[in-house]
């Protein structure tokens, strides 16, 4: 659930919103959601002083209820 949740507010915010991926982790100490976007939509998803990133993280946060989400954002040039 919290993946498409997140999926559905990045591509709101994004330009080519077929680009948009979201995929859960489940690691010890909880659930990593690593998002990918276009490489033209990766500043417009981390928002100024990256205030959009955390906006996201928050909404994520109050949706997980109670677990713990860290939201990631992968920049899709730098990863090999």
């Amino acid at each position: 659930m919290l993946e498409e949740a997140l999926e559905h507010l990045v591509k709101g915010i994004v330009e080519h919103d077929g680009d948009v991926a979201v995929r859960r982790k489940n690691l010890r100490h909880g659930e990593v959601l690593e998002v990918r976007v276009h490489p033209e939509d990766l500043g417009r998803v981390i928002g100024r002083r990256g205030r959009t990133a955390s906006a996201l993280r928050t909404v994520m946060g109050a949706l997980a209820e109670g677990r713990k989400v860290r939201v990631d954002i992968v920049d899709t040039d730098q990863v090999s």
